[in-house]
């Protein structure tokens, strides 16, 4: 009986067969190199480690913004909601002109949201407590408006006339500005601390943000725009430093504070058109860019800054009625004139023009940081881009 596993021959295993001795051994084929993906140089172009790449998403939302701003502007005035050439800051100019920007901001920011697979509330609307951050900024706003008119009153800098209105005129007019500068708070904190805030933070780097800023002041110095131009090369000038130290120190969160530096100066910038506007008024409008911010930063969305925008802007033109980057409307409840030096009174500008406006402006950077810094660390300034990712 044969035993049950036997050797197999070389004819029945040719692959087991060895080579005769003296044979040369044939050389190995070497093995296949791993196939490596092309890189395609139009995709790197468009697409970052983020996704889109925030310039294409800066582009694309300024060019639809405007699109839609044009076909909706047309549309109102074709039905006489809006009127051709009315220039004046009124409540139908005003409430119609504002929706029209509101209504082209969403839709561009919603094309651009699709676009990047994300959500409109992603644009630094998410967060904690946003209700309760949102009716805090009203406070706020009102508080620190009412600060700045109670030092000018107390300096002999404002007087207050007769009251304007009277009976239910009081309340509808209160309604229909609340209205307007709502919408006011909501289109230009939703462009600047909430689509351009959040799509610059993950996109600049020191050099970048430096070459934008210096780009907005060349422009100012060729063109002379408008009015008050010392206040955005002061803004500029001011960021320079802390913004060269953590590019030096290589912090996580740069980013966001090259992107506060950029559109703190652009909104300084965009300032300058106004009539009336002085040096301070315009570094005003920045520097408040800047501490809203801060309120980003610190209560994770730009809820405190929609609140605090609408209420400075609804008790300074509604509720004291004095003027607003050199604009008095109609339909305001208290009266107001300036008094003595510009420097102090702020002049044509209103409030905002006044040196005093400075330190109330401060104050309120101090308590936003006391008081938002001091609560929640595990709730603080989530998101912001999920504290940039880390």
């Amino acid at each position: 009986m044969e035993p049950e596993n036997q050797p197999l021959s070389p004819q029945h295993a040719p692959e087991l067969a060895l080579p005769e001795p003296g044979a040369a051994l044939e050389p190995q084929a070497p093995p296949p190199e791993p196939q490596r993906t092309p890189v395609h140089w139009l995709k790197w172009v468009f697409i970052g480690d983020q996704g889109l790449r925030a310039g294409w998403s800066v582009l694309i939302f300024v060019a639809l913004f405007m699109l839609f701003g044009r076909a909706i502007g047309f549309v109102f005035t074709k039905t006489h909601l809006l009127i051709k050439g009315d220039n004046q800051l009124n409540i139908r100019t005003g409430f119609f002109g504002e929706l029209v920007a509101f209504l082209a901001m969403v839709g561009a920011a919603a094309v651009v949201a699709l676009i990047e697979r994300r959500r409109i509330l992603d644009y630094n609307l998410t967060g904690p407590r946003r209700v309760p951050h949102f009716f805090s900024g009203l406070a706020a706003g009102f508080a620190a408006l009412s600060l700045l008119i109670g030092g000018l009153v107390a300096g002999g800098w404002l007087h207050f006339g007769p009251t304007a209105l009277s009976g239910s005129n009081i309340f509808l007019y209160a309604a229909a500005w609340a209205g307007v500068f709502l919408l006011v708070g909501c289109v230009e904190e939703g462009t600047m601390r909430c689509f351009f805030l959040y799509t610059l933070a993950r996109g600049l780097n020191f050099w970048l943000s430096a070459g934008i800023v210096a780009a907005i002041c060349v422009d100012l110095i060729v063109r002379t725009k408008g009015n008050g131009v010392w206040g955005v090369y002061a803004i500029a000038a001011l960021g320079v430093v802390p913004c060269l130290l953590l590019n030096l120190k290589k912090s996580p969160s740069a980013g966001f504070w090259y992107a506060a530096w950029v559109t703190s100066t652009f909104f300084g910038f965009g300032h300058t058109g106004n009539n009336g506007e002085n040096w301070i008024g315009i570094f005003t409008a920045a520097f408040i860019g800047f501490v809203f911010c801060v309120s980003v930063w610190v209560t994770g969305s730009a809820w405190w800054a929609i609140g605090c925008h609408a209420a400075w802007d609804w008790a300074e033109t509604y509720f004291y009625g004095t003027a607003d980057s050199g604009f008095v409307s109609p339909g305001h409840y208290l009266s107001t004139s300036p008094a003595g030096p510009v420097l102090w009174s702020g002049g044509s500008d209103g409030p905002e023009g006044s040196l005093l406006v400075l330190p109330v402006t401060i104050l309120l950077l101090v308590l936003l940081l006391v008081i938002y810094r001091r609560r929640k660390p595990a709730e603080m300034a989530m998101p912001v881009q999920e504290r940039l990712a880390g």
